[in-house]
């Protein structure tokens, strides 16, 4: 036989022996539950998973047991996602923002033995308990807490659990196909759907994740995840940042503007992540405290489409270059990132900043598509819309424990986005499926819409939505959230899209909220808004 290459399983556990033995004293700042600052490490985040995996298999829970968490972005969640995976169980990051109807319905799906949760969520996990039927520990993630204890009776601490378990601990061998992780969706109607994710396919997607025309963490980087550790692994930050050794800042439960404003300032935050309602508040906190955010290099932004204007602030106010992604559960998440190629620096300038206002392309390991309603490939013409499917090397199959459900078609995976391709696979999001505005046989694109009216300078945020209409079947209407100290005119509002957009195309009337309804991801509930104003060009 002729000599060949050392096969070693692409695990998890992997990553954080990487970060300890060449990056061990880099350091990972953590805001607790309660605001204090910690300063860990990534050999203390290594010796501390040991720890608690060794603890956990030392509980008696059988391999690929289901180990939940309800927590913000700290230290110790960091160390339970390599800790749980690494010791061969799967970790269940839940949204806590989901109603308790869900949460219940998603801890007893899991089937999950042992639910990890932060200070917060004391009351909510009371107020659930007697449902969680399989539930076999509870454990608060901090030191021993009296008042806890006393709500909930058997209560288990971190503090005291970890101290059970050996930091000399060897990580179990594990096939590298084995389940490391599971997120539920909350963009799907209906029971939430598990997304299980493999050691393998989280390793693979953190290699596309730190490609340079991807997003490229570096050792040099200090990273401030804003995407919670609950939604979709925080976008696999935790895990790219182990495999290059950078610096990280975990923001606890506070993602107001000030926390994260002072977060950057005060470590050199190079690159943040985060979907754009948070960065709406750190953009006006920015101005008002008259922050430079001169450490700031990159903002990474997905969860929903990134306004132009916002993409525009960032860069000539702050220098700071505004990565636009896409990705879903379904994905890992990441699908696609917008890095230009090196012909678009022949480009205008304007025309090179039209550009990075779309979702991107893909990185290796992802394919995309387009197809019409029968299936049919389309071309990538950067015109033709059509319905986009995926596959890759982090792609789901198949959605947790309904493996009677068929999810592909034909090896592709439906993600309910209409969209563009151009030749060179960048990918415009016009539009879900089920938000596209279909007006007299045309379509319109909502995303289109709101992305000029966040742009007027007296709306705080704004939202389209297509309502019936007793001779186009649909038209959209403009859902806007006033700036602060700003009165803008219904009027004023629907001629600022005159010349931006076909008139056909412009909203039919503009109604003012308070509040945009959100999901528990911060997405806006449009099945939400399209209910309240279903009556508005028809009543």
């Amino acid at each position: 036989m002729f000599g060949q290459m050392m096969t070693q399983p692409l695990v998890i556990s992997s990553l954080i022996d990487h970060a300890e033995r060449y990056h061990g004293q880099t350091q990972i700042w953590s805001v607790s539950t309660g605001g204090a600052i910690e300063e860990t490490s990534w050999a203390g985040i290594a010796a501390n998973a040991r720890r608690m995996g060794s603890a956990l298999t030392r509980l008696g829970l059988e391999p690929q047991a289901r180990v939940a968490t309800l927590a913000w972005n700290n230290r110790r969640h960091l160390e339970l996602y390599y800790g749980v995976s690494g010791a061969g169980f799967v970790l269940h990051t839940i949204n806590p923002r989901l109603f308790p109807e869900q949460l219940i319905y998603i801890i007893n799906h899991a089937e999950d033995k042992v639910v990890f949760f932060d200070a917060t969520f004391v009351p909510l996990i009371a107020g659930i308990r007697e449902h969680l039927t399989g539930v076999e520990h509870f454990v608060l993630m901090g030191p021993r807490d009296a008042a806890a204890a006393e709500a909930l009776p058997g209560l288990e601490f971190y503090d005291e659990l970890i101290e059970t378990g050996d930091a000399g601990f060897d990580w179990p061998d594990l096939d590298e196909r084995t389940a490391s992780s599971l997120c539920y969706t909350s963009g799907t109607t209906g029971n939430p759907k598990g997304v299980l994710y493999s050691h393998r396919s989280t390793m693979l997607h953190s290699f596309g994740s730190n490609t340079p025309d991807c997003i490229g963490f570096s050792a040099a980087d200090v990273v401030l995840p804003v995407v919670p550790m609950f939604h979709v692994n925080a976008w696999g930050t935790p895990y790219a940042c182990a495999m290059v050794g950078a610096r990280m800042v975990l923001p606890g439960p506070d993602l107001h503007g000030d926390a994260l404003v002072g977060l950057i300032d005060t470590y050199d935050v190079t690159i943040a992540l985060g979907v754009p309602t948070i960065w709406q508040g750190l953009l006006a906190t920015a101005k008002s405290r008259g922050s430079k955010l001169e450490s700031l290099k990159r903002t990474v932004i997905g969860g929903s489409a990134c306004p132009p204007s916002m993409i525009a602030t960032f860069r000539d106010v702050y220098g700071v270059d505004t990565i636009h992604a896409w990705g879903m559960s379904e994905m890992s998440p990441l699908g696609t990132t917008n890095q230009p190629l090196a012909k678009h620096k022949a480009l205008p300038v304007e025309a090179q900043h039209r550009l990075r206002e779309n979702q991107g392309r893909p990185p290796y390991g992802v394919e995309l598509k387009i197809v019409d309603d029968d299936g049919n490939t389309l071309p990538n013409d950067g015109v033709t819309q059509g319905d986009l499917m995926v596959r890759g090397h982090w792609v789901l199959d198949g959605y947790f424990r309904m493996q009677d459900t068929e999810v592909l078609q034909d090896g592709w995976f439906a993600t309910g986005d209409v969209a563009t391709l151009d030749p060179d696979g960048f990918m415009t999001i016009r539009d879900r499926s089920k938000d596209i505005i279909k007006s007299g046989g045309e379509w319109i694109s909502s995303v289109e819409l709101e992305n000029i009216a966040v742009a007027h300078p007296k709306l705080a945020t704004a939202a389209v939505v297509g309502v019936p209409h007793p001779k186009w079947d649909e038209r959209p209407l403009l859902v806007a959230v006033k700036a602060d100290g700003e009165d803008p005119s219904e009027e004023e509002l629907l001629a600022f899209f005159d010349g931006k957009i076909a008139k056909w195309q412009v909203p039919d009337k503009a109604v003012f909220v308070d509040a945009l309804p959100l999901n528990a991801t911060g997405k806006v509930l449009k099945r939400t808004l399209r209910e309240q104003f279903k009556d508005a060009l028809t009543g």
